[in-house]
Formats: structure tokens, C-alpha cells, sequence
């Protein structure tokens, strides 16, 4: 059974900054590569109250990118399936491969057709799902980098190509830089990305009544 849920368009989001984006700064002449991690809720509370991330030995890390998942929203623009305890309405996909058309020699002689294997899969619930991210980075010039590649990425699909994609949209950045005498530096930059996604469930009400896997004829 076909299933996406929260956690995997989490990880689409940590893994698209991570293999796809690949954030990177320059520090001391050597290209540094920029970690994103998912702000747990005793990270992003110790990100509120220092206004920065230590490791567990106190030490500030940056250059790095932290992302927490905020609200969970439905779009009802796009369509939704009829019943939640009936869904009778659903999408039909083929497999590129089906264990039926295993080859062999009684295949080539008879000129035998492939059978082609369809799978029925029901609508899911389309959501509109926002995060809350921050980029934590030593100097502007090192922001403005971070930024910039980030930026690019907005309004594309994000995801795993073998897996799942969803379009991010990034609307704003809003950058601050504190400079204390006694403290560290500090310079950050705040953002949103508004995702569009769909949820499938690993719940009993979302399986097909009858058979949900297809077969086309086969001819000789």
C-alpha cells in the first residue's frame, strides 16, 4: 500500500537542501558545505533563546541551516476525494516493470505481447504545509551566498527524484546581524517556505474496495 505522510515531505525538505541545493560557503579560502537539520523543539527553543545553535560542548554552529515544520493547512482548490470512509474515486498508474513479462522462449516464438501491470491509487489530501527556516551563517558576505542559492530554488519542485516532489515557495528573507561587544557575532536570516503537498495515510479507510491492481490482456 502506497503511503506518504508528514515525515516523508520532511525529509523531502532536508533532502533537497542537502543533495540538491548543496549550500556552501567560503572560509579561509576552502569551500565549506552547509548542513541542514530539522529543528526539533528542544532545538528551535534553545535557537530562541541564545538567537543562535550550540552543540551539546557549547560551541555556536554555523554555517548551518535549520527548518521546522509550523502549520498543517487543507487545499480544497485542487480537489479531494469523495468520502473519506468510500473513496471510490482513484488514479490508475502503470509499472514500467511486471513480474509477468519475465522473458523466455516461449515469449520470442509466439510473438507474445507484454502485459502491462496497473496499480490503483487513491486521491490523497492536498495540504498546504509551511515551515519556518533559518540560515545561520559568520559574515553577510557568506549569507548573501547562502541566500542566493536558495532563492534560486524557490517555486520548483522539491523532493527525490525516485521518491516524491512538491512545489516550495519561498515569499521572503528577512536578515538581521547583532554584533555585542563581549559575545559572539550573529547574523541570521529568516524565512518561510510554503509547500505544496499530499498526504496519504497508512489507515484502513484509505484502501480500495475490491482489487486495486490491474492486468491488460495478453495475445499471441
Amino acid at each position: 500500500q502506497l503511503t506518504i505522510g508528514l515525515r516523508d515531505i520532511d525529509e523531502t525538505i532536508i533532502y533537497y537542501f542537502n543533495n540538491v541545493i548543496k549550500p556552501s560557503v567560503i572560509q579561509n579560502n576552502k569551500r565549506i558545505a552547509v548542513p541542514t537539520i530539522y529543528g526539533s523543539p528542544e532545538r528551535w527553543a534553545s535557537v530562541q533563546k541564545d538567537g543562535f545553535y550550540r552543540d551539546r560542548n557549547g560551541k555556536i554552529q554555523v554555517p548551518l541551516i535549520m527548518v521546522k515544520r509550523d502549520t498543517i493547512e487543507k487545499n480544497r482548490n485542487i480537489g479531494n476525494k469523495l468520502d473519506a470512509n468510500n473513496p471510490t474515486q482513484y488514479g490508475v498508474f502503470e509499472k514500467k516493470f511486471s513480474t509477468k513479462n519475465v522473458y523466455d522462449r516461449f515469449s520470442i516464438l509466439n510473438s507474445r505481447n507484454e502485459i502491462k501491470e496497473y496499480q490503483g491509487v487513491v486521491v490523497p489530501d492536498f495540504v498546504n504545509i509551511t515551515y519556518s527556516c533559518v540560515i545561520f551563517a559568520e559574515y553577510i558576505e557568506q549569507m548573501n551566498k547562502l541566500v542566493e542559492s536558495i532563492n534560486y530554488a524557490s517555486d520548483s519542485y522539491w523532493g527525490d527524484k525516485e521518491k516524491f516532489s512538491f512545489r516550495a515557495m519561498i515569499n521572503s528573507f528577512n536578515t538581521t546581524t547583532e554584533l555585542i561587544k563581549g559575545q559572539d557575532r550573529s547574523v541570521k536570516t529568516s524565512f518561510n517556505i510554503t509547500l505544496l503537498g499530499h498526504i496519504i495515510p497508512d489507515s484502513i479507510n484509505t484502501e480500495l474496495q475490491g482489487n486495486r491492481k490491474f492486468f491488460s490482456k495478453s495475445a499471441v
